[in-house]
């Protein structure tokens, strides 16, 4: 009985803990008061410093957790949230490479459809002038920098540990993202105030945004307890939301659809095929999260 009552405590304390980071982290959007919409540069730019503090602060969080709860040895407080430099490398390219994998359809529909040929855009790319326009554009910070840092940070360095005692890791893997989910429900509070669109829309998209983002958020929580590593996740994160959600009607649209459904057919099947080997917890190191939780229960996702 007193381990139950212990456990129920944890757990507790855990969820209470992680709710409290995701309010923290979405009412940071909204101490500044303003009638702009979100994407007015004024707007990002206070959003980022309210972010920007909380992240900051996230760290902190976990550390009261831990002194709250007993977790108070194990691996270091960075190591626990995926900031160290074992298997760095393997940590930066293989989730990235397996995100794009997945997208192999919309990034031969991209291509298909981009207006220079291979070499302009390699030109491009490598232009210092390209990246100063990109650092200058607050849209562009926000969807590509800032977000992905700030939200793989507190949704999944910060409170991934919390979970993983309280659910074991499968479990934390499915429960993490739905805190990440309703984190973006805020969103429906400003097309609301804007009115962009009918009420029964927003809400319509709201949960389809929900669902995306949940899905999204059980990846990259897999991707983060698989690996050990923050910055897969990020990089995952922001080559996301640079892709957006596949362009499906697009696709079946396009003049060469028979081409491009093939493609999205294979970037999925081998997405799959390769979801555990690249994964696979002996590119990265010891996985400190896994210390946080039973042997029975840990098994299948960190080996």
């Amino acid at each position: 009985m007193a381990e139950q009552g212990s456990g129920a405590q944890l757990c507790a304390a855990s969820a209470a803990s992680c709710l409290l980071l995701a309010c923290g982290y979405v009412g940071s959007l909204y101490v500044w008061r303003s009638q702009l919409p979100r994407d007015h540069p004024t707007v990002i730019k206070r959003r980022f410093t309210s972010v920007l503090i909380v992240s900051a602060l996230s760290p902190l969080w976990l550390w009261m957790w831990r002194q709250h709860t007993g977790f108070k040895t194990g691996p270091p407080l960075l190591k626990l949230m995926g900031v160290h430099l074992e298997g760095i490398v393997a940590a930066t390219c293989l989730p990235l490479l397996l995100t794009m994998v997945l997208f192999f359809g919309p990034l031969i529909q991209l291509v298909m459809d981009y207006p220079w040929d291979f070499i302009d855009g390699v030109k491009m790319f490598l232009d210092p002038r390209f990246w100063v326009q990109c650092l200058a554009d607050m849209r562009w910070m926000r969807n590509q920098v800032v977000a992905p840092l700030t939200e793989e940070l507190v949704f999944r360095a910060c409170m991934l540990p919390m979970l993983v005692p309280c659910t074991g890791l499968s479990r934390a893997i499915v429960t993490c993202p739905l805190f990440f989910g309703v984190a973006h429900f805020h969103h429906v509070i400003e097309l609301l105030k804007f009115r962009q669109g009918t009420v029964a829309g927003i809400f319509l998209s709201a949960v389809f945004q929900f669902s995306y983002t949940a899905v999204f958020g059980a990846y990259t929580a897999f991707i983060f307890i698989r690996t050990g590593h923050l910055i897969g996740p990020v990089l995952c994160h922001s080559f996301c939301n640079y892709m957006g959600f596949p362009a499906i009607g697009a696709a079946l649209d396009h003049p060469q659809k028979l081409t491009i459904i093939f493609f999205y057919l294979l970037g999925v099947v081998l997405f799959f095929l390769l979801l555990f080997p690249l994964t696979d917890p002996a590119f990265y190191g010891s996985l400190a999260v896994c210390h946080l939780t039973r042997p029975d229960t840990s098994t299948s996702v960190c080996t």
